[in-house]
């Protein structure tokens, strides 16, 4: 079981609305590969909410782990898109999200995972880095923690970073959120001595940093990978790219696929996401690739 927690949210661009939240993308992407996941999340009571509980509903997932929140609305972030098709987001705040209460998760955590997936931006506030981080000093033994750094300036809780760091058995981020890292802790190392120091410092088993155009990197014990970015045929734009880059490498490391192949295929499968309009995709075909490389280590094959 893979437990996820944090926001999912409507991405609204200029021209359409798209279900979004790098949680929501990396769970949904798992489920459609053949995983089992449980998605832990809030919402309003409105006409945004009514949208993510169906598409919850007929992706298969259990809508008594989505929270309903009263007083607060279904979080929304305006993207626009420069030339390239990368994004810039402006997110609301004060949204169900930020209120998320894991009481009812921790059971799973500790019990039936063998990972939980998290994120920085769902520790914005007080509130939810408390939350997250009580879960994550409480998760079962053995149960492996996945960070995805995503900054969204203002949007940085440092004493949340910090925390999250040391709780990571994986993690994942970008050049920029590296970058804001390493200005925190004042690192200047350059090339894959950033991956090793964030390794080192905070005993993590394997880092991955993403790198747009040129490419990723991956650290792990005893050896890294570098692989260059597969160049999409049509670019439509780049929103959640670095979520389906998380959510193959997750699966490899769940199904213990060498890094070589998990990080060729992450890059492939985030590549393949910047063809489609917003971050996941309508045919489930779009996944039959990964559920055979998945599905046929599961039986050993």
């Amino acid at each position: 079981m893979i437990v996820v927690i944090g926001e999912i949210l409507i991405d609204i661009f200029p021209h359409y609305e798209r279900i979004g939240g790098a949680p929501f993308n990396f769970a949904y992407h798992l489920k459609k590969m053949g995983f089992p996941v449980r998605f832990f999340t809030r919402v309003g009571k409105d006409r945004h909410a009514k949208r993510i509980l169906d598409r919850l509903r007929s992706t298969g997932f259990d809508l008594d782990d989505v929270q309903i929140d009263p007083v607060h609305p279904t979080g929304t972030v305006n993207v626009l898109l420069d030339e390239s098709g990368v994004p810039h987001f402006d997110i609301c705040e004060n949204v169900a999200w930020d209120h998320l209460d894991l009481d009812a998760c921790r059971a799973a955590a500790a019990e039936d995972a063998e990972m939980i997936y998290f994120g920085s931006l769902v520790q914005r506030s007080e509130f939810g880095r408390r939350e997250v981080q009580n879960l994550l000093a409480k998760r079962g033994k053995g149960v492996a923690a996945f960070c995805d750094i995503n900054m969204r300036p203002p949007h940085v809780n440092f004493e949340a970073l910090s925390q999250s760091l040391g709780h990571a058995d994986i993690l994942k981020l970008n050049e920029d959120e590296l970058a804001v890292i390493q200005g925190d802790y004042k690192n200047q190392e350059a090339g894959d001595a950033p991956l090793s120091w964030l390794m080192e410092t905070f005993d993590i088993r394997a880092v991955a940093l993403t790198r747009g155009s040129r490419g990723s990197r991956l650290r792990f014990d005893g050896g890294r990978v570098e692989a260059p970015a597969q160049a999409a045929e049509t670019v439509i734009d780049t929103v959640g790219a670095g979520d389906g880059f998380a959510a193959v490498l997750a699966a490899g490391y769940l199904r213990s696929l060498p890094w070589e192949k998990t990080v060729d295929l992450a890059s492939r499968f985030a590549s393949r996401i910047c063809s489609i309009p917003g971050a996941v995709p309508d045919d489930a075909e779009f996944y039959n690739e990964l559920k055979v490389v998945m599905e046929g280590k599961r039986d050993g094959s």
